[in-house]
């Protein structure tokens, strides 16, 4: 049954983000947008470039939609609404986002084509700036709970969120989720207009169709990671539990999908550059000040 209404939950967090979109690309709130977009897609002739790697030209949206999937299995909506609850949950949750990098790698590679190839690397470039982002924020949330399991860290929130007690955390790891979802302004694995679409620019029908969902997922899933991490999880007056998870999570995605259009593209030395020479260090104290919180605050 948890099983049922987790991927309920997804589904209809991923249809709201894809309206959405719709919204701010075309100026109409049109809740049938998604599903008529949807149908388009599906409609549409799935066109095989000429000398694919095809192995990796299949796969690679499935597996960006499996990787997705995998993270949210590991995060709680409610106490006892969790698809797996695992002893170390959150280092699970980190391994499953890391196949996002091996799916647009074979996206990248698989077309045989040279803006694919191009917006594929581009993302390991990603993966190397924000990669410690995302462990060393979690790191902290970790040893605020004294442990690896979501549910415990969630618990651990009761009386206090950690966006309070850890501001600098959940800055640092909303930036790297941002990153890790290359949603703008870390759009620089699709760049349209440098690109042409990068590694969504050799997919049509069915397969962008999959690869689309699967993008909206993946900010699903980070959207519902900060609120496990940050925002207190379940925790919240007078609705049930599931109904602050899901509005935490819909407020983080959306504000994710906006964010990005009021930024301008960053550069990807930039992005190493800073999140190396500023982030990582930014991290670290956050990590030291959650010590001494720890040790001197009961």
């Amino acid at each position: 049954m948890s099983i049922a209404i987790v991927l309920f939950a997804l589904l209809v967090t991923a249809w709201f983000l894809a309206m959405i979109e719709s919204w701010t690309a075309t100026g109409r709130l049109h809740p049938a947008a998604p599903l008529l977009s949807g149908l388009a897609h599906l409609g549409r002739e799935s066109v095989v470039p000429r000398t694919p790697d095809r192995v990796f030209f299949e796969t690679a949206p499935v597996l960006l939609l499996v990787a997705a999937m995998l993270g949210a299995a590991v995060l709680p909506l409610a106490p006892n609404l969790i698809i797996a609850d695992l002893a170390t949950g959150a280092l699970f949750f980190n391994a499953a986002l890391a196949y996002v990098l091996v799916a647009l790698i074979m996206g990248g590679w698989g077309p045989n084509g040279a803006y694919a190839m191009v917006g594929g690397w581009r993302f390991l470039g990603q993966l190397i700036a924000y990669a410690m982002l995302i462990v060393m924020p979690i790191t902290a949330v970790a040893m605020r709970a004294e442990s690896l399991v979501n549910t415990a860290i969630v618990g651990s929130q009761e009386s206090l969120w950690n966006i309070v007690y850890q501001p600098l955390g959940f800055v640092l790891f909303y930036i790297a989720a941002m990153a890790l979802a290359f949603r703008p302004p870390f759009d620089l694995p699709t760049a349209e207009g440098e690109l042409a679409g990068g590694v969504d620019a050799e997919y049509t029908g069915v397969r962008l169709a999959v690869l689309r969902l699967a993008r909206l997922l993946l900010v699903v899933t980070l959207a519902s990671a900060t609120t496990v991490f940050y925002l207190g999880g379940w925790h919240g007056p007078l609705l049930p539990p599931w109904a602050w998870s899901l509005i935490k999570t819909l407020a983080v995605a959306v504000s994710m999908l906006l964010v990005g259009h009021y930024l301008p593209r960053i550069r990807e030395a930039d992005l190493l550059g800073w999140c190396w020479k500023l982030g990582i260090p930014l991290a670290l104290l956050n990590i030291f000040i959650v010590g001494l919180l720890i040790l001197v605050v009961p």
